[in-house]
Parts: C-alpha cells; structure tokens; sequence
C-alpha cells in the first residue's frame, strides 16, 4: 500500500535594485547535487508560523537578511520518495508558500551547505532561467508587482 505523506515548505522571492544601473535583481539558488535554478524555499518546522519559515529558508539558503513583503502565492505539486533504499515510495502532496521579500544585507557567499551557489539575476532574465514552470510563474507574477510604484516605495 502506497503511504501518503503531506508537507508544507515556504520560501520567497528576494529582490533588489542593483546600485550600478538600478535593474531590478532577485536571487535564484541551485541545490547541492542537481543542475535546477529555483526560488529559496524548505520545510516549515513544528510550530513555526509559515512566513517565519518563508524568512528562515529564504536567509539560510541566500545567504542575505531579508524583509518581508507581500504573499506572492502558492505552489502545489506530488512528487514519490523513498525514505530509503528498499523501502516503498511516499507518495507526497506538497504546498509551497511564496512571499515578495527584499534584500536588507548580507552576501551571497553566506549560504547553507544546502545550496551550492546562490546568484543574482536580472529579472528579466529570471524566468527564463528558473527550473520550474510554477516558479517561473511566480517571477513574472513578482515583476509585475515589483514595477507597480507602490511596491516600491
């Protein structure tokens, strides 16, 4: 019988003005051991409030403070895990909440072991260059708030 597991991660999307020609910049992460570009986001802990997660993942994963902003969205997917080797597959319905944040400090360099690079992209160039057709989404969603002058004040 396949076992069915449900998980909740948060993360977000961080952004910046760059200061040499004031683009708008957000980050974009590749884990550790994949070839995939995508949004700083993990699991929200055992009474941990969804946007404390969202600010925790997205910090611990760039490498930088960030504020938080608006809730940009959520992303749902079900993906199979084997817990280990010889065991059946979990079956997992997963829900990732997005938040808008922007950058207040710190490096990129600065990220966890999780991550095995961390980088600023033009977003503009962003979707075009995250893995997931959801995130990707998600970062044309966050332009479009992004270049609304409210957002930015």
């Amino acid at each position: 019988m396949l076992q069915i597991r449900r998980e909740i991660s948060a993360g977000g999307v961080i952004w910046r003005r760059n200061q040499s020609d004031n683009r708008l910049q957000v980050v974009l992460v590749r884990p550790t051991g994949r070839d995939t570009w995508v949004l700083p986001k993990g699991h929200v802990e055992p009474g941990e409030g969804v946007k404390d997660a969202a600010l925790r993942e997205a910090s611990e994963e760039s490498g930088l403070n960030v504020i938080p902003g608006q809730r940009l969205g959520d992303v749902s997917y079900v993906y199979s895990w084997h817990d280990s080797p010889g065991l059946p597959p979990v079956r997992i319905f997963k829900r990732v909440y997005f938040y808008l944040m922007e950058a207040g400090g710190g490096d990129l360099s600065a990220h966890d072991g999780e991550i095995a690079e961390a980088a600023w992209v033009d977003i503009e160039e962003a979707p075009q260059r995250a893995s997931h057709k959801s995130e990707r989404e998600l970062l044309a969603k966050a332009r479009g708030m992004l270049q609304t002058p409210s957002t930015q004040d």
